[in-house]
């Protein structure tokens, strides 16, 4: 899957907002197409005309702020998520790396696989709200927001239901993690040269690939797990599903027999057109953050362009930097007092 890469310019701080301004900005322009996804993973009945019609039915039954419902549940869920993340797949690279600090590229997806699991797990609960509020109609609303909703369904159906489909986000990974390996030991091939000369419009349009074909092959987990977090005995209509389960293999069950196998890859449609606008906003942003960032620690001469500040050292990191500059200041000091 595409990420932001990593500059040592940066310090922590400046690249967790960098991510986290990108992750913001990036899930809100996309929201529409999300809500469109989990609705019609759900089965609601906005998603039974098709992929163009779902939205013409929202509009009118909920309004231009229907596209936006469980947003904010979904932007909430990016801090802690990838602040566990990276810190989990640090720590799983660093066991797997060998003496001179190398690891496969198998491995390093193997490690962000289990990074995303335990960063899915700290957040689930934010995801499971976001899918109920989502489902919901907002102009006839059980949950008012992201904290209520959270609230209402602990006091009504327990801990547990919070956690419901967890199991799901960790079989989908299996898949994921194989599209994502499949798609980037074959990116020599496809371009017809090695990755260390690949420019950065072909790092995009590779990260939109492998995010394309690793979403496809994990969508039928995905489809089942957003049924369970949003079925409910106690909601109208069982939370608006389309089939009726009592478990995980149930509901795989009930979902073939009754709507055919390919009813697994409802809403793919959305997510597929999600994905180029969704990394390319992402990618813009962190650019733009990063620029603002890298002129404020003073290794580019405007935060309008990536032209270096002349005759500074761009290896060392921001603090050696400040280090370096304070050195050189109480040196040209010293030598102006020795003038005097």
């Amino acid at each position: 899957m595409a990420s932001v890469k990593k500059d040592d310019r940066l310090t922590s701080s400046q690249s967790f907002m960098c991510v986290g301004f990108a992750g913001f900005f990036s899930k809100t322009f996309t929201s529409p197409l999300e809500v469109v996804k989990i609705k019609s993973q759900v089965g609601t009945f906005h998603c039974k005309r098709g992929f163009l019609q779902s939205f013409l039915l929202i509009y009118q039954n909920e309004g231009l702020r229907g596209f936006w419902k469980g947003n904010l549940a979904s932007c909430l869920r990016l801090i802690p998520y990838t602040a566990v993340h990276l810190t989990t797949y640090k720590k799983l690279v660093h066991l797997h790396m060998d003496e001179l600090g190398f690891i496969s590229q198998w491995r390093a997806i193997l490690a962000g696989g289990l990074a995303g699991a335990v960063a899915a797990l700290t957040t689930y609960p934010l995801e499971v709200a976001e899918t109920r509020l989502i489902a919901q109609n907002c102009r006839q609303p059980v949950y008012m927001g992201v904290v209520h909703t959270i609230s209402k369904i602990y006091r009504n159906e327990g801990l547990l239901a919070l956690y419901r489909g967890f199991s799901l986000t960790l079989l989908g990974a299996i898949p994921f993690s194989i599209g994502c390996y499949a798609v980037h030991m074959n990116l020599d091939k496809l371009w017809q040269e090695p990755s260390f000369r690949f420019t950065p419009l072909q790092n995009f349009i590779n990260g939109c690939l492998a995010a394309g074909v690793a979403q496809t092959l994990s969508y039928p987990f995905e489809t089942v797990k957003r049924k369970m977090q949003a079925q409910s005995a106690r909601l109208p209509h069982l939370g608006g599903v389309d089939v009726h389960f009592t478990g995980m293999m149930d509901c795989f069950i009930q979902v073939v027999k009754n709507k055919g196998v390919l009813s697994l890859w409802n809403g793919l449609t959305a997510n597929t057109i999600k994905v180029v606008p969704y990394f390319g906003l992402l990618f813009t942003c962190f650019e733009m953050c990063k620029q603002v960032s890298l002129y404020r620690n003073g290794y580019i001469v405007s935060p309008l362009s990536y032209k270096l500040t002349p005759g500074v050292d761009q290896s060392l990191g921001p603090s050696e930097l400040e280090e370096a500059k304070r050195y050189l200041k109480n040196r040209d000091f010293g030598s102006s007092l020795g003038k005097c």
